[in-house]
């Protein structure tokens, strides 16, 4: 054996012998649909980098505990696959976790800086208004953690449903109760400053419910759109909580809580005589608010109706990819060829969706804009 030949054999001994373990901390999520693809997102812990890999390299990833050598995890392939893991595929496979950083023992990547306080301009920017979010949301968490308890929940989840099919069982009373409220400006601008704070308490919802199932909470802050100004709740690792319940929780929190706001609201006018003339000024509240609330669960982007429907499908990426799937069906059928049934499905069922709700939503805003100008 010459020595080209001997080294080649001592470097293909040393990778048979090789034990390799993902490092502590790398987050793997679970199978998702991208266009026409399947795949898990993973996640560095400290550069925050994010990778896309598919059902078999994922299958391969999910071994690496550093109790397994190549033989190992070859015969796991094998008889999971039915064919033999090539070692220059190995090879490659591990290059690209230890050059990205997610194996045990490879170099760790600079973290990275920390965005800016500020950003944007007078007219449109963010500004982060809080040092330790996490910490605070943290705070939060164990704070009204009684209040997250199941027999307060479910009441209160209760409640809010009946309260919401009421005023939606009734949509011209409450309509009328709206037109009054809008011409009472002493009722309507403390109502409108109570709905700014209910937005904000909204996004510190995610926050709370993230905390409540593992996330990171990243970012607290205001933003503003000229002459608009709003509180923002960061969740870092949103797609990697565990199980979709809690993806689905953290979506929907913001949403209930502005609901659950509205029940001192419902309580009130239930109390009141029908002819007493606060009531239509409640009606009005109710509706308004209701209608604020449930338009965040619209399955359009960034709503988070959006992404409820994102977790519930197990899409990631579903109004761009919808977007890449109709411009591919227009150059002919052999272009979505590579589309699985269901992907086919999901996306052209939500280009249908879309259309239909963004026509609602312009049919709903002009019958307001002329029921404004002519009660």
């Amino acid at each position: 054996m010459n020595g080209a030949d001997r080294t080649g054999a001592d470097r293909s001994a040393a990778l048979r012998a090789y034990r390799p373990a993902l490092r502590p901390g790398v987050l793997i999520g679970p199978a998702v649909l991208r266009g026409p693809r399947t795949v898990h997102l993973v996640k560095h812990p400290v550069s925050g980098a994010t990778f896309e890999l598919g059902p078999k390299e994922h299958f391969v990833v999910g071994l690496l505990n550093g109790t397994r050598t190549l033989d190992d995890v070859v015969a796991a392939y094998a008889a999971a696959y039915r064919r033999r893991l090539p070692e220059e595929q190995w090879t490659r496979l591990l290059g690209l976790l230890g050059q990205r950083g997610l194996l045990a023992g490879s170099p760790d990547p600079a973290p990275p800086e920390p965005p800016p306080a500020r950003t944007g301009t007078f007219w449109k920017g963010s500004r982060r208004t809080v040092a330790d979010p996490h910490r605070t949301a943290g705070r939060l968490h164990r704070l009204l953690s009684p209040m997250l308890r199941s027999w307060v929940q479910l009441p209160l989840l209760a409640a809010v449903l009946a309260m919401t099919v009421a005023v939606l069982a009734e949509p011209a009373a409450f309509l009328k109760g709206t037109l009054e409220l809008l011409g009472e400006p002493p009722a309507l601008v403390p109502f409108a400053v109570f709905l700014w704070f209910s937005i904000c308490l909204h996004e510190l919802a995610h926050g709370v419910a993230a905390r409540h199932y593992g996330g990171v909470v990243t970012e607290i802050g205001l933003r503003w759109r000229f002459p608009m100004m709003m509180m923002y709740c960061t969740v870092d690792n949103y797609l990697f909580l565990p199980g979709r319940r809690a993806k689905l929780a953290v979506a929907a929190a913001g949403a209930y809580v502005n609901l659950a706001l509205l029940l001192p609201f419902a309580l009130w006018r239930a109390l009141l005589d029908a002819a007493d003339p606060v009531r239509p000024l409640l009606t009005g509240m109710l509706f308004v608010g209701i209608v604020q609330a449930l338009s965040n669960l619209v399955p359009l982007p960034p709503l988070d109706g959006y992404r409820i429907l994102s977790h519930t499908l197990g899409v990631t990426g579903l109004a761009p990819e919808t977007r890449v799937y109709l411009a591919l069906r227009r150059t002919g059928r052999d272009a979505v060829a590579a589309y699985p049934p269901r992907a086919r499905r999901i996306h052209t069922s939500y280009a249908l969706a879309s259309a239909v709700l963004v026509l609602l939503a312009a049919g709903g805003s002009c019958t307001a804009v002329v029921l404004l100008l002519f009660r």
